[in-house]
């Protein structure tokens, strides 16, 4: 580290941050340390210096880059990210972890030399606005360009915020190498670690560099951050954040936790909507109001079959000059393709696998696609013309509203909102998601999904519930809950909804918050009366809405919810769950019996509960 770089180290004046730079220093032996501040010179030289290793390549449209993983090193590895635990805990889900000890002796003989000949980067941000009160601070330090400008585009810098720590070793901090490297990708995958230390909230990562693996802000951090939440009293979520157009200028903010392929970006991105966040966020009690903020400044969004009639806001992101960087997708002359963008595909080019042609075949004798399913675009929020006006706002946007989505084909009501906030909590702790055609295995299989957050949950189940279920104390204002579901089909298997109706489900939504619409109470919860919808069909959509829709969509199939309460009772009878929970629990299941015995019928009409 020459003297300017030491200076700058220095000057954040915290001999916690140091320490952990000299040590990573000592452990990777790099050539070269380059310390980065906030400055634009600094944010550009990572940018450059991506271009001159090769992790990144122009493309034709001005802003744009390419980048391209290794064949291998295409998603998040499961498999290989642990927790460093110093010992057993039973936290009522299955964790995939290792003992501190064994794990640290591994990932330290892998990093160990990892960096000689490269240039180590050091990196400081903000996770959430800068001089907020909701923010992280977190130190990065890798060796790939490519890491570093990714989080240049998601996160907010953080070298000023850092001097604001006065000290404190209050801090995430992040060791990244993306390890012995040729034609620019890491060669050792069956070294690849990515190991979690939540007693010292430190993250390592070894011999990778797709980003959900060596980008320690994004899920890794977010790891880190629901334990942290989970201590302190707030939440840290699998959450968007948009503001939702009511009437007469109206914004009313809603937060929505959905897992993959379930609706999550597709409903942040509704049209004549704002959005503040698609991804993880940050929700704090202040004055009586929960209120939230994005942590990330940017989206990591798949690009697989975005295109622009169904994604019309993202599609003219990608396609007007701006910085984005597109990874593993195909390059023809200097233009990006992706499958399901719907325009002609070049029947050859670049991409993940090197040299590609159509028809071209990987060694198991699979078709090789011309972009890769989880191929990916990185960009700022700002570059998006519905970014909302408070995205950045360090007091956050008061909560209204809360969504829980997943996939259902043949139970769950297109929207229910929930009788109080226990049994909201109670909805979407009980998520479920059936996987499709994008996931290995069996297709239509329900997986149980918590909050949508099963994969990232770091404390006890039961704490992490427990902690939603109090979040209401000393409230002035309750947000409402729904759980919504835009997959339910007929007999035949056709879908019932179309997808912009969830345009409708949304401002029925926001309506609710005021007072506006009237709901029907059914055992599961509340749910929409025909004659609102029918208004709303023809406002927001220019639609008619039948009594026959409505019937098909909103009738209460209670043979299917029981089955799902005996699913939900088979899970948490071995797990310590808070009282209220299995309250919650026990009632929706006496209200489904007693139903069940009153009408007689399997599937009720929704005019039965309202007459």
């Amino acid at each position: 580290m020459d003297k300017i770089d030491l200076q700058k180290l220095e000057e954040i004046n915290n001999k916690h941050a140091i320490k952990v730079v000299e040590e990573a220093i000592q452990l990777c032996k790099p050539t070269k340390v380059t310390v980065i501040t906030d400055s634009k010179e600094d944010i550009n030289y990572v940018r450059e210096l991506s271009l001159i290793k090769g992790e990144e390549t122009k493309l034709k449209m001005e802003g744009h880059t390419i980048h391209f993983d290794g064949y291998y090193d295409q998603g998040r590895d499961k498999v290989n990210t642990k927790y460093l635990l110093s010992k057993d805990v039973d936290w009522g889900i299955k964790v995939n972890s290792i003992e501190k000890e064994k794990g640290l002796k591994e990932i330290y003989s892998y990093l160990d030399g990892s960096m000689a000949g490269k240039e180590m980067l050091v990196r400081f941000f903000s996770l959430g606005p800068a001089n907020s009160i909701f923010s992280l601070k977190a130190l990065q330090i890798t060796d790939s360009a490519y890491v570093a400008h990714s989080e240049d585009l998601l996160y907010r810098q953080g070298y000023e915020e850092f001097k604001k720590l006065n000290g404190s070793s209050d801090f995430f901090f992040f060791l990244h190498s993306a390890g012995r490297l040729e034609n620019g990708v890491s060669v050792d995958i069956d070294k690849r670690r990515i190991y979690i230390d939540l007693e010292e909230n430190r993250v390592y990562s070894v011999n990778n560099q797709y980003a959900g693996n060596s980008l320690g802000l994004k899920k890794l951090a977010f790891r880190l951050a629901i334990k942290k939440a989970n201590e302190e009293g707030w939440l840290a979520e699998h959450m968007f954040i948009m503001g939702v157009h009511g009437p007469n200028g109206r914004i009313t903010y809603f937060t929505g936790a959905y897992p993959s392929a379930c609706g999550k970006t597709s409903t942040a991105m509704i049209p004549g909507q704002t959005v503040v966040g698609d991804d993880i966020a940050y929700l704090k009690k202040i004055d009586g109001v929960i209120r939230v903020v994005n942590m990330e400044s940017g989206i990591f969004g798949i690009i697989h079959s975005v295109n622009s009639e169904n994604d019309p806001v993202i599609y003219q992101a990608l396609t007007t000059p701006g910085e984005v960087i597109f990874s593993n997708v195909l390059t023809n002359n200097g233009v990006p393709y992706w499958g399901g963008m719907r325009k002609d595909i070049p029947d050859k080019g670049i991409n993940f696998s090197g040299e590609w042609f159509e028809g071209k075949k990987d060694n198991q004798g699979k078709e090789t696609p011309c972009s890769h399913k989880n191929a990916r675009y990185t960009l700022r929020l700002n570059e998006l013309n519905n970014i909302d006006s408070k995205a950045n706002d360090p007091d956050g946007v008061p909560v209204k509203a809360i969504f829980y989505g997943g996939r259902d084909s043949d139970t769950t009501i297109p929207i229910v909102e929930s009788l109080t906030w226990a049994h909201g909590v109670f909805l979407g702790a009980t998520v479920e998601s059936e996987t499709t055609a994008a996931t290995l295995g069996a297709r239509g299989v329900r997986k149980y999904n918590p909050m949508a957050n099963l994969d990232f949950i770091s404390v006890p189940l039961g704490t992490y519930i427990e902690n939603h279920l109090k979040f209401t104390k000393d409230l002035k204002v309750i947000p409402k809950i729904s759980a919504t579901n835009y997959f339910l089909k007929d007999k035949t298997g056709k879908y019932l909804n179309g997808k912009m109706d969830k345009r409708v489900w949304l401002l029925w939504a926001e309506g609710r918050v005021y007072d506006e619409y009237e709901a029907i109470e059914t055992p599961v919860g509340l749910i929409p009366k025909y004659e609102d919808l029918k208004k709303l069909f023809i406002r927001e959509l220019n639609k008619e809405y039948t009594r026959v829709e409505y019937i098909q969509q909103f009738s209460l199939r209670v043979g299917k919810y029981q089955e799902k309460m005996e699913r939900m009772s088979r899970i948490f009878e071995n797990i310590e769950m808070p009282t209220a929970f299995t309250e919650e629990l026990k009632a929706q299941t006496k209200r489904l019996r007693e139903t069940r015995i009153k009408f007689v019928e399997d599937i009720i009409s929704p005019f039965q509960f309202f007459r």
